[in-house]
């Protein structure tokens, strides 16, 4: 690169020789390969954090490939990829990807990011995915493909897209009805074990309502859906309420379960006031006592699905 060639030739003597010592950074079975061509104070501050990055990804497309039946202890003799640090410290986002072959006759991808505190990490992300299908299957695959392979090899990636569909379906950004059933399965799901994010305690908060089992016999002959609080005074109106709160007394916990502490709180606080309300043996106001307290239970795990959200953006 003519640009790299006037630098050097910028650089004191003792400059040159510093690069020239500076060592390699090599991660994921020799998959990928980090190159700081800058001043030691930005190697330090950026080789290392961008070869963990590299490698991570490296090593979820190995552990993907294993679990899938394919190489189960692949390791590179040459790099997949190989990227280049530049010393350009203003905000350039570009990043210059060239494909090579190794003397083996292997390809490789070499990855210029020219300045790595700005650098488009996204497309910095695909394009050590295409590094590894290039190197192991020798195919191109394009940005599309490259974001499908990463999702499929990344659990975290994957739930994020999930989150991310989940919140087009809540939205009404889904038309077709494939689609519809595709999301209402993602909504069942639990993606991340052990956390609920907003979208999950939202999710459950949409079906905090009875329903008549047959759609054109409504409760009390004019409800097609009533809240837990509407059904409290339609309960001794119509006998199907108390029916349908012991249906939903079962499927609420269900709805909450292997997510939050708080949300599985929040549920069993939910099938608790159900049950009662099936009995419909308490008085009203207690009913509603029960509920107010189920409430306050989801609103305190909306508050830590959001404080969840933070500490993961």
């Amino acid at each position: 690169m003519i640009g790299a060639s006037i630098l050097m030739l910028a650089l004191t003597r003792a400059e040159i020789i510093e690069r020239f010592q500076a060592p390699t950074l090599t991660m994921a079975n020799g998959f990928v390969q980090v190159i700081a061509d800058c001043p030691a104070d930005m190697r330090r501050e950026y080789q290392g954090p961008i070869a963990s990055f590299a490698g991570k990804i490296g090593e979820s497309l190995q552990l993907h490939e294993r679990l899938s039946g394919g190489n189960p202890s692949r390791r590179f003799k040459e790099p997949a990829a190989l990227v280049y640090i530049g010393e350009c410290r203003t905000n350039i986002s570009e990043i210059v990807v060239l494909e090579r072959k190794h003397d083996d006759g292997t390809s490789f991808l070499k990855i210029y990011l020219t300045s790595p505190a700005y650098a488009d990490l996204d497309k910095f992300r695909l394009e050590i995915v295409k590094a590894y299908y290039l190197a192991t299957k020798d195919e191109h695959l394009s940005d599309e493909e490259a974001k499908e392979a990463l999702i499929a090899a990344d659990p975290d990636l994957r739930a994020q897209d999930d989150y991310m569909r989940l919140d087009k379906w809540l939205k009404g950004e889904v038309a077709q009805i494939e689609d519809d059933e595709e999301y209402l399965r993602l909504a069942r799901s639990v993606i991340v074990p052990g956390v609920a994010l907003p979208g999950d305690v939202l999710r459950f908060a949409s079906r905090l309502h009875l329903y008549p089992s047959a759609f054109d016999a409504p409760f009390a002959q004019k409800y097609r859906s009533c809240t837990f609080a509407e059904a409290i005074d339609l309960a001794d109106q119509d006998p199907r309420i108390r029916l349908a709160a012991y249906s939903k007394a079962s499927q609420i916990i269900a709805y909450g379960g292997g997510r939050s502490e708080e949300l599985a709180a929040a549920s069993k606080a939910y099938s608790e006031f159900l049950l009662e309300l099936a009995r419909f043996k308490k008085p009203k106001d207690d009913l509603r006592i029960l509920l107010e307290n189920a409430e306050a239970k989801l609103e305190i795990a909306l508050e830590e699905a959001r404080k969840c959200e933070e500490r993961t953006l």
